[in-house]
């Protein structure tokens, strides 16, 4: 019985960790604005070094009032959040996106951000 439970564990976590490669898929959707690898341009703001950066703060994009008044300091479970609902997250946001709607998705663009240096 232990020995299930065990295989029963892993197997979930395992089922739920985020997968780099199928985020960089993903993550071609945001490339459009946010660059392909993420550098950002003059619709969006770089992605490069954005964990543990606060929202808003880069002085080369033209943020939103909405995103630089929020207290947000990114990590991968605040992008997955905002990935998934960017209005909900920030009411106010200039994102033009409505979200990714499957969490798996978000939380794999998530983890393929954090590889962003």
């Amino acid at each position: 019985m232990i020995r299930f439970l065990l295989c029963a564990v892993l197997f979930v976590s395992a089922a739920s960790a985020a997968d780099v490669d199928h985020g960089k898929q993903v993550f071609e959707q945001c490339a459009a604005c946010h660059g392909d690898k993420g550098q950002g341009g003059e619709t969006a703001p770089s992605l490069i070094g954005v964990i543990g950066r606060k929202a808003g703060s880069l002085e080369e994009f033209r943020y939103s009032p909405a995103m630089k008044r929020s207290a947000i300091v990114w990590d991968e479970a605040t992008l997955k959040s905002f990935v998934m609902n960017p209005q909900g997250v920030v009411k106010g946001t200039r994102m033009p996106f409505d979200g990714l709607r499957d969490g798996q998705d978000a939380e794999d663009v998530a983890a393929y951000v954090a590889t962003l240096k």
